[in-house]
């Protein structure tokens, strides 16, 4: 396994144990400008909310998601960077409204 290679089963990983093992998620949409909508899951890690799914509901109704099993295509990927509710444009929202979206 080379350098990248490994770099990509670790973050992998590190997706994957926060989802496994969260005990808290909280979940947030927010409209692009494009007039897209993104529904965000997120957990609590070392004081931030990590990002550990995110799924784009496109103007045109293409549904992109992304997660530990798909972080990225041609589409995007899933941000390596943690939101701040207070400070990001997000709309927090039921657990309900992201599953159903995320299951469509």
């Amino acid at each position: 396994m080379d350098d990248l290679e490994r770099t990509g089963a670790e973050i992998t990983a590190y997706y994957r144990a926060l989802d496994e093992c969260a005990t808290q998620r909280h979940h947030f949409r927010h409209a692009d400008e494009e007039g897209g909508l993104w529904y965000i899951e997120a957990v609590p890690d070392r004081g931030e909310l990590i990002v550990i799914k995110q799924a784009e509901l496109t103007a045109a109704g293409q549904l992109h998601r992304y997660s530990w099993e798909h972080l990225e295509d041609e589409h995007g990927g899933l941000t390596d960077q943690a939101i701040d509710p207070g400070r990001d444009p997000l709309e927090a929202i039921p657990a309900e409204e992201f599953q159903r979206v995320w299951t469509r």
